[in-house]
């Protein structure tokens, strides 16, 4: 059997940290099912090494063999425990900010004090990643804008993410590479790995994951997303006339409420139905 790459959200897509119940097992099913060989993980998160490596720990995650860190800035590969950072995906997306790097671009956006914007930690910036905090209940819009015109006056070819930590009340605003994506960071992978559309598999929950959800490539979201979501997600594919790249995972699937860990399992069994069997397996030895 041809490899999977398995390529997946963290934050309430493996992480049970939203309101929905987490099925009893699916967690450790789906870390059982992480060393087969024919089977490859690929994280795909915001978080940066330290809270990905956090989050491994906390929720008992399976090891991957790749994360995707940093909202799509950094491109890790893992082998038997450390961490190796493909450069050949930083000079990719570096194309798009040429000599300028992220104390320049704080410099230039250092008079903009609306909305409560404020840099986040350190820990939280990298070389191709400038992180904010603003007030929570914003419309980011004018905001977004005003920082778009200031990059584009001086030629840095920026991608703008607004989105609201609920837990902290409070906004996080990223300034990335315009090829830094999730998206694009998955396809980077697939090329570098040689693994194919039919062979991938991208797992998320949110608008944040939108962009993979639609892109064509096979994709799952799990039972726990939002409605609203759910919704974007469908109509953007009917234009394209690609429903069918969407699995919508409703629970149900061998005794799993399709929430979480759970959801991806299902996804992974309807675009993989060899792979029915190892979940099976998976979820016994889970039972014990």
């Amino acid at each position: 059997m041809k490899t999977i790459l398995l390529c997946s959200d963290l934050d309430r897509t493996l992480i049970p940290n939203g309101d929905q119940p987490e099925s009893p097992g699916a967690r450790a099913a789906l870390r059982r099912l992480s060393t087969r060989p024919q089977l490859r993980l690929a994280y795909v998160s915001g978080r940066d090494k330290t809270l990905v490596e956090e989050a491994m720990a906390k929720f008992a995650l399976p090891d991957p063999d790749f994360v995707i860190g940093d909202v799509g800035t950094t491109l890790y590969q893992i082998e038997q425990g450390q961490w190796w950072i493909d450069n050949t995906w930083q000079k990719e997306i570096g194309q798009d900010w040429g000599d300028r790097n992220h104390d320049y671009i704080t410099a230039m956006l250092a008079d903009i004090d609306t909305h409560g914007l404020r840099l986040q930690p350190l820990a939280k910036q990298n070389r191709y990643k400038v992180s904010y905090y603003t007030d929570a209940h914003i419309d980011p819009r004018p905001l977004k804008q005003r920082i778009a015109k200031r990059l584009e006056a001086n030629g840095v070819n920026s991608h703008i993410i607004w989105s609201r930590d609920e837990a902290a009340q409070r906004g996080l605003l990223d300034i990335l590479p315009r090829r830094a994506n999730k998206l694009r960071a998955i396809r980077f992978l697939m090329a570098l790995e040689d693994i194919g559309e039919a062979q991938t598999v991208f797992a998320g929950d949110s608008g944040n994951d939108l962009d993979a959800l639609t892109s064509g490539l096979q994709a799952i979201l799990v039972a726990n997303a939002a409605e609203d979501v759910r919704q974007t997600a469908m109509a953007h594919l009917a234009r394209q006339d690609l429903e069918g790249q969407l699995y919508l995972a409703r629970g149900g699937f061998m005794g799993l409420n399709g929430n979480y860990a759970a959801g991806v399992l299902e996804g992974l069994a309807r675009f993989f139905p060899e792979t029915s069997a190892w979940v099976a397996e998976a979820l016994q030895a889970a039972k014990g």
